[in-house]
């Protein structure tokens, strides 16, 4: 490590990669520095379990901008992902199960089991949402427009990109609920059937302190369907050897363009001078000095913990307090002796049912319900289940024809009702309520546990620097995106502090294993520089 680079970056995170890649490409000295001993962030693959492989925080990766990967060549470096087929399956109490792909024709028959009216109206929400994807997904990969800004680049951004909503046409009233509705309401416009809305609303809920009744969840949904695996469109698959294997690729094409990344090395504090970033200083004292800084980490702690009060302007750092890390998102780990035998759909030899998404919630009402226990500092009695078995796809992730489950959960609030204690209390028995919920459904799960990894937000907080145990460093609503966020007024990445930037999910487009904030703070750094 020296004692000057052009460019410090505060985590190693997916989107702290990116920048540093995209920085040392343009002949930039770039120095990343990373906490932990290990490189990924939440995109992170760890040994949990003896000589098994687990994705412990992001489990799928689907909205990894194409473009990133092919810029770095992160196929060059191991990066391959496994198409899910299918991409999710819904058992019920009754017996029937619903089983989705990527191929229409297939989900319209699947659909007509439930209802035929359903299975004619889902190809034209399914072709609403594409048409809503090409007007958005473009925006990603740039800075979100101020409505305010009187630059020219800034006007003639926001008139292209009204230009663009204009051709929307009859979808515009589509899109405006799609941003600022409730998932229920948006799926009850379209469907009549119980199994197919509960289905597509787990997406609406996923990292959410929300129900899908609440306004803003329609983009929550939206916002999991965009993006693609291996060319195909809204399809999402498994990183081979597990999540880390996209932050490895990264960092290996990272450490070819020239980037030193160093482990082991949590930041203390930004060094500001005059009102301008000069470096940083790590826990253990060194000094790094940089002519910019790049922070991975979210508004909360880049600002509060690592700059300081004294150094921001009293009105932005109100505004910093106001964001909401709003969480409720539990995540289990589960090394499994055998695959669930699901009573809907029996077998524990490698099934459809065991290769996409597993969604545990019979009826819209079980997740109001579940909702309503967490809003109130109780973990869910009946919590709403995500569940994938990466190893359906990749064996090499757990050894002895031992299998892998990864449940995301909802919900499990971060602030806990007094008369529950802490998280450390009682994270083993709600781990175990969730197996217990999976078993109604696959009965021979409760036998084929032979251990389980419970991470809190109260652990997501601690072990992953995530304020509040908020996955996607801020929650995702209205007011809290495009050029609202992280704060209005400072949504391009450079903040109030000169020479110092965000580069994490905290700025547009937000969360998500998407690499797209990353970009854009780099593309920022190197407009200012006049590179």
């Amino acid at each position: 490590m020296k004692s000057y680079y052009d460019v410090v970056i505060i985590g190693a995170g997916h989107n702290g990669l990116t920048a540093a890649c995209y920085l040392a490409r343009a002949g930039l000295s770039v120095l990343v520095l990373e906490r932990r001993s290990v490189v990924g962030g939440a995109c992170v693959t760890e040994e949990v379990f003896p000589g098994c492989r687990v994705s412990r925080l992001s489990y799928v990766s689907g909205i990894f901008q194409p473009q990133i990967a092919k810029d770095l060549r992160l196929h060059a470096y191991g990066l391959k992902i496994f198409s899910r087929t299918p991409s999710s399956f819904t058992p019920f109490p009754d017996g029937r199960h619903l089983t989705m792909g990527a191929d229409t024709s297939f989900n319209v028959d699947q659909i007509a089991g439930f209802s035929q009216r359903d299975a004619q109206a889902y190809p034209r929400y399914e072709a609403m949402l594409e048409r809503l994807a090409e007007f958005i997904e473009p925006t990603l990969m740039e800075p979100p427009p101020n409505p305010l800004s009187t630059r020219l680049g800034d006007m003639m951004g926001a008139g292209r990109l009204a230009m663009e909503a204009r051709r929307l046409g009859g979808d515009f009233g589509d899109m405006v609920r799609v941003l600022t509705g409730s998932a229920t309401h948006l799926l009850d416009d379209w469907f009549e059937s119980e199994q197919l809305k509960v289905t597509l609303a787990t997406d609406a809920i996923i990292g959410a302190f929300a129900s899908p009744s609440q306004p803003g969840t329609a983009y929550v949904l939206f916002h999991h369907v965009m993006g693609e695996t291996n060319g195909a469109r809204g399809v999402w698959g498994f990183v081979q050897g597990g999540m880390g294997g996209l932050s490895s690729a990264l960092a290996g094409a990272a450490k070819d363009i020239g980037v030193e990344i160093l482990c082991d090395a949590p930041v203390s504090r930004i060094d500001v001078r005059g009102g301008a970033a000069a470096g940083v200083v790590l826990q253990n004292g060194a000094q790094v000095s940089a002519g910019t800084v790049l922070s991975n980490a979210d508004a909360n702690i880049t600002f509060t913990k690592l700059v300081g009060e004294d150094h921001l302007d009293p009105e932005f750092a109100a505004g910093v307090k106001r964001i909401r890390y709003d969480s409720a998102s539990v995540k289990i780990n589960v090394l499994l002796s055998e695959l669930p035998d699901f009573t809907a759909c029996p077998g524990t030899e490698t099934g459809p049912q065991h290769c996409g998404t597993i969604h545990i919630a019979p009826t819209m009402e079980t997740i109001e319900r579940a909702y309503d226990d967490a809003k109130h500092g109780r973990p869910s009695e009946t919590p709403v289940l995500e569940c994938t078995i990466p190893t359906s796809v990749d064996s090499s992730l757990a050894p002895d024809n031992r299998h892998l489950m990864n449940m995301f959960v909802q919900y499990g609030p971060y602030d806990l009702a007094d008369d529950l204690g802490t998280w450390d209390d009682i994270k083993q028995s709600f781990g175990d309520r969730c197996i217990e919920v999976l078993s109604q459904y696959a009965p021979n799960v409760r036998n084929a546990v032979i251990d389980m990894d419970v991470v809190t937000p109260l652990d997501m907080e601690r072990e992953y620097s995530l304020t509040g145990g908020n996955i996607f460093q801020g929650a995702m609503t209205l007011d809290q995106l495009l050029f609202m966020r992280p704060v209005f007024g400072y949504a391009e990445y450079a903040t109030p502090v000169r020479g110092l930037y965000l580069c994490g999910a905290a700025t547009h487009p937000g969360g998500g294993v998407m690499g797209a904030c990353g970009h854009n703070a780099a593309v920022r750094v190197l407009r200012d520089l006049g590179r």
